[in-house]
């Protein structure tokens, strides 16, 4: 009771509560196509074969569907409100996921374009939900080390990829591959998430800051009211009358965000990067094509699948050390030592998969090369989900002011949609090709991904976004973007003692603008 007590009433646990769940939609589509796409009746009604590349285009597509819901929904959120844009996403997420389920029951004409528009479509919402989820959150959550906050939400998201994968064998090893109900049930099981959302989301405030920029103070006033009480909702408005008056002259569009003469372009390239480099390394892959991989190290498929699901669990309960080393230690060494662990990792599964491969011939026992292998991919993933999940969705969030931090979460969300419709469309490809030295090319990608990290982007942890912001403002006069170069390299690590600001910069809220 004491749990529900301080979930159900707090408007803050209220919101961290909302935006777990609505993260957990998002590892959901991941873990469910993960049977779904070796499932003999669901190829059937595609009219496609298990090799065909469709398997991977109907996969991706759901990516560039993302990218642009993230566009539509941002613009949404600052125009209508960020709670209409959650809503209209979770409506159409609901949508794209049953028109997948529908997709060839009882037909197989069209089968194959219906399942496209419904993946496309739920894309549209899923990528609106991630635009826009962590921006409503943050301005709402005061309280906390920010990315420990966020590490925590993205563990649910790990908790729905878990729970998909779950659903999808449970349902399998039930009713067999044949059985077309086995890819249909994990598909229409996901509706849970978006109708439970819809109905819960009327609990929730708006975001003040929004009330506040659309000159409705009354409303901000009613808002702050439900979330901090009456004794501080008069001083947290005046914070955010404040930071409106200030951030009234500073007009930041796109333009000034995506060219190289803008303001806040090179901001926008470490975010860019950012996603870019998580995309290569290989994870994406891992999570939709995780039983392929098992098989690659010589596993049978009934065996590949429970291991995929002990190492989608190992994932969730590894992620635990996410939070609790991101505001310790920092982002930029998590991401840093992560890439070129994960790239140790892979190189390992480069020389296991190929002694697998030729076990017969070299005379190797199976289990000498594909338990080694196996357990070089569990650690792997432990690594991307401590050093890589949820760092590259809270930079962002602390490099941009609030004239742009939407825009800004949305360029990540379009980022992050194109560079894993392309790993995801290239990866059963690479399977076909190039079999277990597939794992040597996310070898060479996780090195670039760990070298451009240190090279380029700085530590944001530990200080307020003012002094996140002078990082850029700095690189300007030393006429360079290496972190190493400029004001002596301060930005390698987190705030040493008072040096900077610490721990209160970490706790600084991201509900008032540029640390109002």
């Amino acid at each position: 009771m004491d749990f529900f007590a301080k979930y159900i009433g707090d408007k803050k646990s209220e919101v961290v509560l909302f935006s777990s769940t609505a993260i957990a939609l998002y590892g959901y589509d991941q873990g469910m196509m993960s049977l779904v796409n070796t499932n003999y009746d669901y190829l059937d009604t595609m009219g496609i074969s298990k090799e065909d590349p469709l398997v991977g285009v109907i996969v991706s597509v759901y990516y560039l569907g993302c990218a642009v819901g993230a566009v539509l929904a941002s613009y949404l959120g600052d125009v209508r409100g960020r709670k209409p844009s959650i809503f209209a996403c979770l409506a159409v997420t609901a949508v794209g996921n049953l028109l997948m389920f529908i997709a060839g029951l009882g037909f197989h004409a069209g089968a194959l374009p219906l399942m496209f528009v419904g993946r496309t479509i739920m894309g549209l919402g899923v990528g609106g939900i991630d635009a826009v989820i962590p921006v409503y959150s943050s301005e709402l959550n005061e309280e906390g080390g920010r990315g420990k906050a966020l590490a925590q939400e993205f563990q649910a998201n790990i908790f729905g990829l878990n729970m998909a994968f779950a659903i999808n064998l449970a349902v399998t090893h039930n009713l067999g591959k044949q059985n077309q109900w086995a890819w249909r049930i994990p598909i229409i099981a996901m509706q849970v998430y978006p109708v439970l959302l819809l109905t819960f989301i009327y609990r929730l405030p708006e975001s003040p800051r929004w009330f506040i920029f659309h000159d409705r103070e009354d409303d901000a006033h009613v808002a702050l009211t439900e979330i901090y009480g009456k004794d501080e909702a008069g001083g947290k408005l005046d914070e955010l009358k404040e930071a409106a008056e200030e951030e009234s002259a500073q007009s930041i569009g796109y333009s000034d965000m995506i060219f190289p003469s803008g303001k806040q372009y090179h901001e926008t390239i470490v975010t860019v990067m950012g996603q870019v480099n998580q995309a290569l390394t290989g994870y994406g892959a891992v999570s939709v094509y995780g039983p392929q991989i098992f098989q690659l190290l010589g596993f049978d498929v009934t065996t590949a699948e429970y291991l995929t699901q002990g190492n989608y669990l190992s994932y969730f309960f590894l992620m635990t050390f996410a939070w609790l080393l991101i505001d310790r230690v920092g982002r930029r060494f998590l991401m840093v030592t992560g890439a070129f662990g994960i790239a140790v990792c892979f190189a390992i599964l480069t020389v296991f998969g190929g002694l697998a491969a030729n076990s017969e011939k070299l005379g190797i026992p199976n289990m000498a090369v594909s338990v080694p292998g196996s357990i070089a991919l569990y650690v792997a993933t432990g690594l991307f989900g401590i050093g890589w999940l949820s760092e590259v969705w809270l930079i962002p969030t602390e490099i941009f002011p609030s004239t742009s931090r939407a825009q800004g979460s949305a360029i990540s969300v379009i980022t992050w949609g194109l560079a894993n419709f392309a790993v995801t469309l290239l990866t059963p490809i690479g399977f076909n090709n190039l079999n277990f030295w597939l794992f040597l090319v996310f070898t060479v990608t996780n090195l670039f991904a760990g070298w451009w990290t240190w090279a380029y982007s700085p530590e944001t942890g530990g200080r307020t976004f003012e002094a996140n912001q002078q990082f850029f403002t700095d690189s300007k006069e030393h006429n360079t973007w290496l972190v190493t170069r400029v004001n002596d390299g301060e930005f390698r690590h987190l705030p040493r003692g008072k040096e900077g600001d610490g721990v209160e910069g970490e706790r600084q809220p991201l509900l008032a603008a540029d640390g109002a």
